[in-house]
């Protein structure tokens, strides 16, 4: 059985928007392919009839400073991204977390744009890009507008993008005075493709004080998020055990761990959370102290 019917590779946007409302069945966009391909040949897609390639468009595919802000395009992979000096220099986070992301033949297949529309509540890229203050362009036909990442997500595998409309890539702030970002995960020993908990963490430092903060856990709850009640028991503290002691109880409170099979117990998860936030917050304040 054919798992598509056509396969076209755009050369810019409007090429791929075409394209895609032009179809006469259903229409999908591929970048790497790891997730989507997979998802074909093992049933759990239909098939489809139409492959719209979006490797070849130039604006998908940058990296740069673009009007003040890092722009990365949506298909750009992991590889690039980790081994980036701006992305190194400016989302360090960022950086961290796609050079986790799989083994060496997905990163340097697999693009962020990839990551993000899969809709996962524990993805990686997605999970640093919240912290980072990530804006997402989104394009279609007649026009393009620009979204905090977070109002991409629906709940698991589910986005908010419209089937005429193509995600073109994301903005994030530039490194500031002070300002500094890390990521780390837990992952299980059999393999790298399964997280039991990951927490990406940015902040601005005011000498001894944190003077701003953004978290996020995956998974956490349905959808990738970030946590806002723990950001406001950092904001303006010194980073000692007792905000940080405030800080997990509020993760707690406000995350929706679950036991999964594959992945760990609700308890573990839990636990973990406390060990990861101490970890990312102190490599971040040091990062923005040495900055």
């Amino acid at each position: 059985m054919n798992l598509w019917k056509h396969y076209h590779i755009a050369q810019t946007v409007d090429d791929a928007l075409r394209t895609l409302t032009a179809a006469p069945g259903e229409a999908k966009i591929i970048g790497g392919g790891t997730d989507l391909l997979l998802d074909l040949q093992q049933g759990r897609h239909p098939p489809v009839h139409t492959l719209v390639d979006v490797t070849q468009i130039p604006t998908l595919t940058a990296l740069k400073i673009r009007e003040g802000e890092l722009f990365i395009g949506a298909g750009v992979p992991h590889r690039k991204i980790a081994a980036s000096p701006l992305v190194q220099e400016h989302a360090q986070a960022l950086a961290e977390a796609c050079g986790l992301i799989g083994g060496p033949q997905v990163r340097n297949t697999a693009t962020l744009g990839g990551n993000v529309a899969h809709a996962l509540p524990a993805a990686d890229g997605t999970i640093a890009l919240m912290t980072l203050g990530a804006q997402a362009q989104v394009g279609r036909l007649d026009g393009h507008r620009r979204v905090p990442l977070g109002e991409l997500f629906r709940g698991p595998g589910k986005t908010a993008l419209a089937e005429d409309e193509l995600l073109v890539g994301f903005y994030l702030p530039l490194r500031g005075a002070g300002e500094a970002s890390a990521f780390k995960r837990v992952m299980r020993p059999q393999g790298v493709a399964i997280a039991i908990l990951n927490l990406g963490a940015w902040l601005r430092r005011a000498g001894d004080r944190i003077a701003e903060a953004r978290i996020a856990v995956g998974p956490s709850g349905p959808v990738p998020r970030r946590m806002t009640a723990a950001e406001a028991e950092l904001r303006g503290q010194m980073l000692d055990d007792d905000t940080l002691q405030r800080a997990y109880q509020a993760i707690l409170d406000e995350a929706n761990f679950r036991t999964s099979r594959h992945r760990a117990t609700k308890e573990y998860r839990q636990h973990v959370v406390g060990v990861l936030l101490r970890d990312v917050l102190t490599t971040a304040f040091e990062r923005a102290g040495a900055g």
